[in-house]
Formats: C-alpha cells, sequence, structure tokens
C-alpha cells in the first residue's frame, strides 16, 4: 500500500481506458499496465499480440500489479471498433492534428495507441482523422515518436490531471472527480 500524501481514490468504474492496439514490446505492455494499476485506468488489449500474456518480459516489467489487473482483450479491430461505439475516444499517433494537452478528458475517455512497430492500423488512424481525434505530444522536428509507454505515462496523467482538477498552484488533492 502507498504512504504517499497524494492519492487517487479508488472508483467503482475506471475513469480512464487505455488501449493498445497489437502491441508487439512486452516491456512496454508491462509497464503500460503497471501504469493502469497505479492510476485505477482500465488495459484494454486488442488482438493480436506480439507476445503471450505469460511471457516472462511482461511480467517482470508489470511487477506484481499485473496480477492484480484484469485487462480487457478484444478479439481484433472490428470488436475494438464495437466497445469503443459510444465512448469519448482519443487516437495517439505521432502525426497527431491534436495537442494532447489542448484537449479535454472526462471520465470514461479512452486513450488508444498503436503497436511500436506500426502505430495505428490505417483503417483506425482513417477513422479517427474522420472523427477529427488524432492526438499526439509535442517533439522536436527531427524526432520520429517516443516510447509508447512514455506517452501513455503522460497523457494518462494529464486526463487525470483534468478529470480531478489538479493544478501547479496546489489546488485539489486527489478527491473525487466532479460528475459529468
Amino acid at each position: 500500500m502507498s504512504d504517499q500524501k497524494f492519492k487517487i481514490p479508488a472508483t467503482d468504474k475506471p475513469l480512464l481506458s487505455v488501449v493498445l492496439l497489437q502491441p508487439d514490446i512486452p516491456q512496454n505492455t508491462g509497464n503500460i499496465a503497471r501504469l493502469c494499476r497505479a492510476t485505477g485506468a482500465e488495459l484494454v488489449l486488442v488482438r493480436p499480440l506480439g507476445f503471450r500474456l505469460t511471457d516472462a518480459a511482461l511480467q517482470r516489467a508489470g511487477m506484481d500489479y499485473w496480477k492484480a489487473l484484469e485487462p480487457t482483450i478484444l478479439n481484433d479491430i472490428d470488436e475494438f471498433f464495437a466497445w469503443a461505439a459510444e465512448k469519448q475516444v482519443f487516437y495517439l499517433s505521432a502525426h497527431g492534428n491534436h495537442n494532447y494537452a489542448a484537449l479535454q478528458y472526462k471520465p470514461g475517455s479512452v486513450l488508444v495507441f498503436g503497436s511500436e512497430s506500426s502505430g495505428l492500423p490505417t483503417e483506425v488512424l482513417e477513422t479517427a482523422y474522420e472523427q477529427n481525434q488524432v492526438v499526439t505530444l509535442p517533439m522536436i522536428e527531427k524526432a520520429r515518436c517516443i516510447n509508447v509507454s512514455s506517452a501513455a505515462s503522460a497523457v494518462v496523467y494529464e486526463a487525470l490531471r483534468q478529470i480531478y482538477g489538479w493544478s501547479s498552484a496546489g489546488g485539489n488533492t486527489g478527491e473525487s472527480p466532479a460528475e459529468s
């Protein structure tokens, strides 16, 4: 149990969902699983996976958090689209047209990340552009991308900052989010 001064309150329903579409590096998935467990976010994995869920590297990166997490596992992109149909979905890409910090996240927001080797699948990226929901993290001009687990951490904490009303001025210290 954490002895931190500031904690994220437990909720009946996750405030965020983090979706990994066809992830292929177990260590990144393990790190994101750990992030989800520590922040109360739901982890959603969309097959095919580039590793087995029993992979030692996945388990090592996720530490003992993996055992306490119950990820939602979807069989393919079509099942993902059905699952996400009525949700506020943001698709993360190095080619996004919205700055991740300029958006308005709310309880129930879904953050979607593509595989490390190829990013978001073409059909997903096309849908994301049609919905005007392609999000990016600012980088210097010559940078191609950042690690998916680093991107997930940045966006999850920005979303939680907004949902809980955390501010650099020391405002809200972790109370439950406002109803929306």
